[in-house]
């Protein structure tokens, strides 16, 4: 069934940022990057299933931010081409994840620029830019706490809570190179930022027009459609239960059971199929 096992394969890095072709993660050998095997954002990103539950989960976390939802709805195609936001949100995490010192730094000074060239003003006339190192915390958080909500979820490894800390204090430097200032670094103390920042959120015709192009979304591909949608509600799954409810989104328990069970099924196949993944050839890149 090898046959079977390269078509996943191809169907699934399709998705990711390594389809993009512009990084070589397996060379020059024996090159850690910025963090190196050992690290614990290494086994984190590496899980292709927690890591799309983990950014479907993400990206609605993020747009119950106003100031993060009028950069997305007033710069970026996301309706035309939610693909290719997908790969490049994920040729970031994987370059600076697992590329080398210089692919990774390029990535983020070219991120960087980009980031200024977004501003503008949200609709209540609050004004917004990327830029904005509270804005880029906030996205950071919501990301990288959803990450490792799926990974303990779906991975089935226990993380203690000193290897958490250390994936966010990881995760933290990307996003301090990017400008983000006042990073949690601990599981209490994002957990608390969340918690804090409750206040500014809101759930508006545009957060919900976000969740509507996301929840339609059909991956390309026969073999990848039926996966989709259970990803996408492991992603409403895996969100807070408060963030559930501004965004008017809720499993059942039975949906809770179905969705999960499904998702640790599908991840096995896709587990055993995907071996060239970025963190494959990081892998080899270092000799594993």
């Amino acid at each position: 069934m090898e046959w079977l096992r390269q078509r996943i394969e191809q169907q699934v890095l399709g998705l990711t940022g390594i389809s993009l072709n512009e990084i070589d993660f397996e060379h020059p050998k024996g090159e850690p990057g910025l963090f190196g095997p050992q690290s614990a954002i290494w086994p984190v990103h590496g899980d292709f299933t927690s890591m799309l539950c983990g950014g479907i989960s993400a990206l609605l976390l993020q747009m119950l931010h106003p100031l993060a939802l009028a950069g997305v709805w007033d710069h970026s195609n996301f309706r035309e081409d939610i693909f290719g936001r997908l790969r490049r949100t994920s040729q970031f995490i994987s370059a600076t994840t697992y590329a080398t010192v210089p692919d990774a730094e390029r990535l983020i000074a070219k991120v960087k620029a980009i980031h200024l060239r977004v501003n503008g003003t949200d609709s209540d006339g609050s004004p917004y830019a990327a830029s904005d190192p509270e804005l880029l915390t906030w996205v950071h958080v919501a990301e990288c706490s959803s990450f490792m909500a799926s990974h303990l979820r779906y991975r089935r490894i226990i993380v203690t809570p000193s290897r958490q800390a250390q994936y966010f204090i990881e995760s933290a430097s990307i996003a301090e190179r990017l400008g983000a200032v006042n990073v949690p670094k601990t599981p209490q103390a994002v957990a608390n930022y969340l918690e804090n920042m409750r206040p500014q959120l809101r759930c508006d015709e545009r957060t919900q027009e976000v969740a509507r192009v996301l929840m339609t979304t059909r991956l390309p591909g026969r073999l990848t459609q039926p996966a989709g949608t259970i990803f996408i509600k492991a992603g409403i799954d895996l969100l807070p239960p408060w963030a559930q409810e501004m965004l008017g989104l809720r499993l059942s328990p039975l949906e809770q059971r179905i969705v999960r069970g499904s998702v640790h099924a599908i991840a096995a196949v896709l587990r055993r199929s995907v071996r060239n993944g970025a963190y494959h050839c990081a892998l080899r890149r270092m000799g594993r």
